[in-house]
Order: structure tokens, then C-alpha cells, then sequence
């Protein structure tokens, strides 16, 4: 079969599978325009020199189709012709009158419920990467001063309170002392005095004590977390307002006579 682009007029050939697919509507491979291939379609190319195909007349009436096809089956079965004349679809709204049945255009399913479903399905599971991202990035995204007013209005929409800034470097370590407890044999009082020299209120640390003899070696070591030295839980949700210093002291067991240096660290 041949049929020809009504724009670029560069003639095509094509099977009948390929016109069924669309019910004649093909695209020209060469200047990508859509169109309809029935009105040109063909079975043999004219002989003389041609610049366009003929055009099919419309038919006031459908064709009647004459010539039945039967296949061979089985004795006690009815065979049943291959091709025979059956009611015409209705026809679309925009179809022109007089228009032969074959030529007819038939509408394709509807298939917009289908894509509103992989609209909704990609939007979910692009919605849900966005939080896994969030939420593995949360600690720079809410220390970042672009981002934190963002993120501070989202968990106003959500009734979420998002954590304090931490900059380590902003804190800085007053004053410090060790003694013996006094109404604990065998144990220490550690004390200290921390203060907040960032902007921003900053989260309680947690705080790495060591002991070490004349040497430097290292005897004992503990970490303390805020919950270790801080028992108001209203306190330590708190945090450490900017240039607000806080009192800490640790009970730490007594190591001997060879701890004579302590060091503090915050993490």
C-alpha cells in the first residue's frame, strides 16, 4: 500500500497492519507532520509521472462488501466468513458528511484516568524521595540560614518544632574545677561553666571528660549527654540561649592519685 504526506508530499509504503493501528492516522517520517493516509491510499503507484496521488471520492453511501473469505474448520462446525458486512460505527462529530465508512475516523480509547493515576503514583513517590532527602540532610539544611526560615514555616504547617542550631565552636568553657564529693566516698565532682557565644540559641552538648596522669596518658574518660547532667527535660529542650552561660557538674567515680589533669571537650 502507498499513501502520500499532504504537506512535504513525499510518498510512503506501508501494510495494512500499520494503517490499523491508528485507524489511518500516520506521521510523515520526514517532515514529522500527522495526517491522514486514506484519502491517497493505494495499492499501486501510477505509471505516468506523478506529483500527487488521487484523491479518493467520497461516497454518499458505504460500500458494500461482496467477496467473503471462509475458513476451513471442522465438519460440525458453521464456518464463518472472515469478512462480512457489519453495521458501520457511528460516526464522529467532526466526521464530513458523505464520507465512505473506511475512511471514517475512529476515536481511541479514553485513556486520561489512566494517566491521572501515573500522575498521582509519580507525584507520591517524588513527595516521599523530597522527605527521605530532608531528612537525611536535616542537620545542615537547619543550620544553613537559607533554609532554616524555610523549613521552620514547613513545621508550622505540620506542628513540628524543628532542632536547635549547633556550632560547637561557639561555646566556650568559663571556668572548670575538680574536687572530692563530699558525701560519696571514692567519687569526684566535676564542675564547670559553659557559655553560648553564637547568635542563635544552641543545643546542651555532650560533654567528654578525661583524666590523665603527669604523663598525659590517659586514665578514665566518660561522655555525659544533656539528660546525664541536666534532669529539667524543659530545660534541655531549651537549649543554651545566645550569650546565656549554664552551671554543669559531673559525679564521676574516682580513678586514684595518678589522675592529676582533667580535659573537657564538647561533641
Amino acid at each position: 500500500m502507498y499513501a502520500q504526506c499532504p504537506e512535504c508530499l513525499t510518498v510512503f509504503s506501508f501494510d495494512a497492519e500499520t494503517v490499523a493501528q491508528a485507524h489511518g492516522t500516520v506521521a510523515c517520517g520526514k517532515c514529522g507532520a500527522t495526517f491522514d493516509c486514506l484519502p491517497t491510499l493505494t495499492e499501486q503507484l501510477p505509471e505516468e509521472t506523478y506529483e500527487t496521488l488521487p484523491v479518493h471520492p467520497s461516497s454518499p453511501a458505504p460500500p458494500v462488501l461482496m467477496m467473503s473469505v471462509v475458513r476451513a474448520g471442522p465438519e460440525d462446525a458453521v464456518q464463518a466468513p472472515l469478512f462480512a458486512h457489519a453495521p458501520d460505527p457511528e460516526p464522529a462529530a467532526d466526521t464530513p458528511p458523505g464520507m465512505p465508512s473506511f475512511a471514517r475516523l475512529q476515536r481511541l480509547p479514553q485513556r486520561s484516568h489512566r494517566v491521572g493515576r501515573w500522575i498521582a503514583v509519580c507525584g507520591a513517590l517524588a513527595l516521599a524521595l523530597a522527605v527521605q532527602l530532608v531528612w537525611a540532610e536535616r542537620r545542615p539544611l537547619t543550620a544553613n540560614p537559607n533554609t532554616r526560615p524555610w523549613l521552620q514555616t514547613v513545621c508550622g504547617w505540620l506542628g513540628c518544632t524543628l532542632p536547635p542550631v549547633a556550632d560547637l565552636d561557639k561555646l566556650e568553657l568559663v571556668s572548670r574545677d575538680v574536687r572530692p564529693h563530699p558525701s560519696v566516698p571514692g567519687a569526684l565532682i566535676i564542675s564547670a561553666t559553659v557559655r553560648n557565644d553564637a547568635a542563635f540559641t544552641q543545643p546542651y552538648p555532650v560533654v567528654a571528660i578525661t583524666l590523665s596522669d603527669l604523663d598525659g596518658n590517659r586514665i578514665a574518660m566518660r561522655r555525659f549527654r544533656p539528660a546525664d547532667y541536666l534532669d529539667d527535660p524543659a530545660a534541655r529542650a531549651a537549649g543554651l540561649a545566645a550569650g546565656a552561660s549554664a552551671s554543669l557538674v559531673f559525679e564521676v567515680r574516682d580513678p586514684g592519685k595518678k589522675a592529676v589533669a582533667f580535659e573537657f571537650a564538647f561533641q
